[in-house]
């Protein structure tokens, strides 16, 4: 009898067992089918994200091959892109873009070789010098710069800037008979507020990649004897690089883009970009004659877009590739 009911009791344990085993096989089919669906639902969200992304840049593409190409057939590639002369409401209209495509490379190239430094050494500073204290300062008042509206600086060019520059231009020309003075509003005023307006991108997102940098490298240097000022420019900045590379790339993108403070600025006419010469960039072509051009005119202004987009293409390959062959070497 009590072995009957010994046997009994295990082989009831032994179902139970299997019972529990059962439902909690079913519980984690219906948890893994849970987070099955979880995981494809993202990945369904993330390639919608990236299609959109694609999709978006490729139509902007078309529309400005569209909109920009017919000028091109129409007025000649040689006119348009190596004539000096832009008069588009004369008798006969003359479209030559060449000075003002220069104006841009001009002011933005020196721009860039004013900002990214002076944004570089500010990062290492914020990141790597500055005290904790006064790091908390700076960097705020840093991205406080980048919301400030870009009118904002146009306004304070030439309530601040321009009449500074016109001082300089009267003193470096005086007693020049030739020279046509333009109140500091001109190439020189345009490429120091580039300058200032690039300076905030290269700084946060320099600072950002400096920081990302990992402890362990920093300490191998120091470890190995170098000092902390060689640790930072040998080592720090160098293993930082594709970072600050993404920074002067949004910064190029800044200066090539901007329009409504170069054109408060900048004076608006198209000359050979000297320094005390009044100057038209791409994108201040565009907002200047916009509102008012039809026909070629207007088919121009979108041939002046297409370069430029040309041109901020041309520029992110270039560095994409400097980036890609430098990561090669140091691998």
């Amino acid at each position: 009898m009590v072995n009957h009911l010994a046997t009994d009791q295990i082989g009831f344990m032994q179902k139970s067992r299997s019972a529990i085993k059962v439902e909690v096989g079913k519980n984690s089919i219906r948890g893994g089918n849970a987070k099955n669906k979880v995981e494809l639902v993202a990945k369904i969200i993330f390639m919608a994200c990236a299609v959109i992304a694609v999709v978006a840049v490729l139509s902007i593409t078309l529309y400005m091959l569209i909109k920009g190409l017919p000028a091109l057939s129409t007025v000649g590639v040689g006119e348009l892109l190596f004539g000096t002369v832009w008069q588009p409401t004369a008798a006969e209209p003359s479209y030559g873009i060449a000075f003002i495509i220069l104006t841009s490379i001009v002011g933005t190239a020196v721009s860039i070789l004013i900002g990214v430094p002076i944004g570089l050494l500010t990062a290492v500073f914020i990141s790597e010098v500055a005290p904790k204290k006064l790091s908390a300062v700076v960097q705020p008042a840093v991205e406080l710069l980048a919301a400030i509206p870009s009118v904002i600086y146009g306004l304070l060019g030439i309530m601040l800037l321009n009449p500074l520059m016109y001082k300089l231009e009267k003193i470096v020309f005086a007693g020049s008979t030739t020279h046509q003075f333009t109140g500091g509003s001109n190439l020189l005023s345009a490429i120091i507020v580039l300058a200032i307006m690039i300076l905030p991108t290269v700084i946060n997102i320099s600072t950002s990649a400096i920081r990302a940098v990992p402890a362990q490298i920093k300490s191998a240097s120091l470890a190995l004897g170098a000092t902390h000022i060689q640790t930072i420019f040998k080592v720090m900045v160098p293993a930082a690089k594709s970072g600050i590379m993404t920074g002067v790339v949004l910064g190029i993108g800044r200066a090539l883009g901007e329009a409504m403070a170069i054109n408060l600025v900048a004076g608006g006419s198209v000359n050979l970009p000297l320094p005390f010469n009044s100057v038209r960039f791409l994108t201040t072509q565009i907002v200047s004659e916009m509102s008012y051009a039809e026909g070629l005119h207007r088919q121009v202004l979108f041939t002046v877009g297409l370069v430029l987009f040309l041109f901020i293409m041309i520029i992110n390959l270039i560095l994409s590739r400097i980036e890609k062959k430098g990561a090669v070497e140091n691998a």
